[in-house]
């Protein structure tokens, strides 16, 4: 594996499944494959559990790790070419990529979107420049339109805590007070119309995602028909496609709680945190018997690991 960027960068997914369980098994199985290799883990973006995680998966592996801050640390980065760089980008990103690509083995890159320009975020610029450019394996951190590594680490969930053979897996839309990107979301939907699950999208009318990640989920409107059975919950919140980036009034009462449990097949809770507690999330259901959330962010190391070790592989 050379690319992980999306589902469609996996040949077998539930081979990569069974392989982050049994990373979570035997840890420090494979420190040799990375012995002498670099991991460089470039955040254009502020990050907790992708970024502990994924530096802890290459430890694991035997890898030694750099962390950039670019946001913080690194130039201004010019994302446009043939242009006189006489403003406020100090380094072109062509330049910054391919430096980075002799200093690392592996590259991890994390980009949000804007939220402006729908057609420039959904066109991935920054991560595809950086592909382009670097000379090496990349990983996603998360980009403008997926996050990867997380979606992987909610299957590798799903796989480990399920009950029936087929669960039926639910993301619902929940509330917030700002507009939030739709990568989450898009991934999570991408990933689990390919895996074996029974798969349903619920949010308020005006939320709908893009149909390229959303093929064959089933799509309500209705909440308490959507969780009616539930094996799993998936909460988030994300903007609108169309209006690109807009959020509307009106849905305060799509928190979930308790009582909206009850309909479901005791459902475990999943969230890909950060969480704001009592309005995407209330303290009932975050400190609650049903909530998985801390399992689920723990098992971002071993997703992590086990595309990391695929990668190492390819080098090898």
């Amino acid at each position: 594996m050379k690319l992980f960027s999306s589902v469609n960068d996996v040949t077998d997914i539930q081979s990569l499944v069974k392989e982050a369980l049994h990373l979570k098994q035997n840890p420090y199985a494979y420190q040799q494959l990375g012995k002498n290799k670099t991991l460089g883990l470039v955040f254009l973006n502020p990050s907790l559990r992708t970024r502990m995680s994924t530096q802890k998966a290459g430890l694991n592996l035997g890898m030694n790790v750099m962390v950039l801050n670019m946001d913080k640390e690194g130039w201004a980065l010019e994302l446009q070419d043939g242009v006189i760089m006489n403003s406020n980008t100090v380094e072109h990103i062509r330049e910054a990529a391919a430096v980075l690509g002799q200093y690392a083995d592996i590259i991890g890159l994390r980009s949000f979107p804007g939220l402006k320009d729908r057609n420039d975020d959904y066109s991935e610029n920054i991560f595809n420049k950086f592909v382009k450019y670097c000379g090496v394996p990349v990983v996603s951190l998360e980009s403008a339109t997926r996050h990867p590594l997380q979606s992987l680490a909610d299957l590798v969930t799903i796989e480990e805590l399920k009950t029936t053979p087929r669960p039926k897996v639910v993301m619902t839309w929940a509330p917030h007070i700002k507009a939030l990107p739709q990568a989450v979301p898009n991934s999570f939907a991408e990933w689990m119309c390919k895996a074996d699950v029974d798969f349903t999208i619920v949010h308020p009318r005006g939320y709908e995602l893009c149909g390229d990640f959303t093929q064959g989920a089933t799509i309500t409107h209705n909440q308490d028909e959507a969780l009616a059975d539930a094996d799993f919950i998936y909460v988030k919140n994300w903007s609108a496609y169309e209006p690109y980036g807009k959020i509307f009034s009106g849905n305060e009462d799509w928190m979930l709680t308790n009582e909206r449990l009850k309909i479901t097949n005791n459902a475990k809770i999943m969230h890909c945190l950060p969480v704001r507690r009592n309005l995407e999330l209330s303290d009932e259901i975050l400190d609650g018997k049903n909530s998985i959330v801390v399992h689920e962010a723990a098992n971002r190391v071993w997703a992590a690991q086990a595309v990391l070790k695929r990668m190492l592989e390819t080098l090898s």
